[in-house]
């Protein structure tokens, strides 16, 4: 079983969920969040007033048509992308209210993404990629500990394959094995299972849901395929920016 090297201590000041009563804070608050755009034919809006809170280890879907904010949503839990009104809490922490530097630290330490591309560096191999991570954060053991996770996503005899020699599907599991090797209180994905025939995106969705279990990460993930969708614990449904009722 992995260690997590990040301990409580180690976090900035909010960004443990506290509890009262024996109830547990969310881990992300979404809080009325709008998010227009400007330009030259005029201003159009992207989300309108979403709103919703989700439980440390809780999993939700973010479904809807294509061009309805989902993945402009999903960008601005991350803190990728700023709203024009509202805010998103991480434990307790507005996210806006730290400045980009901050922001990218939170990131660093609390957040995992796994994307339809992969998002794969193509000079390194799959331990290097999945290694990546835990040297940027400093953590010692970087080669044990990333070793273990291609071990589990069941990758140890591709240690070093480059992404240009691996399938698809073990593209998407390197990519959550660099993921979840950090143990984020958070995991983001984008259409995690787009771009893989139906049997590998099984074998993905299967890996990603028994690592979330195993690892007690929340998971927030943007997905057409209704599979995936229902087997998360919330469906939270875009329709033209706003939550749908």
């Amino acid at each position: 079983m992995l260690k997590n090297n990040l301990t409580s201590e180690s976090l900035p000041v909010g960004l443990v969920a506290s509890t009262a009563a024996g109830a547990v804070s969310p881990l992300i608050a979404v809080e009325h969040v709008f998010k227009t755009v400007s330009d030259s034919t005029g201003t159009l809006t992207i989300l309108r007033d979403i709103d919703f809170t989700l439980a440390p280890r809780e999993t939700a879907a973010i479904v809807g048509a294509s061009g309805s904010g989902k993945s402009t949503l999903l960008s601005i839990i991350a803190g990728l992308d700023t709203p024009t009104e509202g805010t998103v809490r991480l434990a307790g922490q507005d996210l806006f209210a730290l400045n980009e530097d901050d922001r990218a630290a939170l990131r660093a330490q609390k957040l995992g993404f796994v994307f339809q591309s992969f998002q794969l560096m193509n000079h390194m191999s799959a331990l290097e990629n999945v290694m990546l991570p835990l040297e940027l954060a400093g953590m010692r053991g970087a080669r044990a500990l990333a070793t273990e996770m291609l071990q589990r996503v069941g990758l140890g005899q591709r240690l070093g394959h480059y992404p240009r020699v691996l399938s698809g599907g073990e593209q998407q599991r390197v990519a959550l094995a660099r993921a979840f090797v950090v143990q984020p209180a958070v995991l983001l994905a984008d259409e995690p299972t787009g771009s893989l025939d139906f049997a590998t995106g099984e074998t993905v969705m299967q890996l990603m849901m028994d690592l979330n279990q195993e690892l007690g990460t929340t998971l927030v993930l943007v997905t057409h395929d209704p599979l995936l969708a229902a087997r998360c614990q919330r469906r939270i449904v875009i329709e033209a920016g706003r939550i749908a009722a």
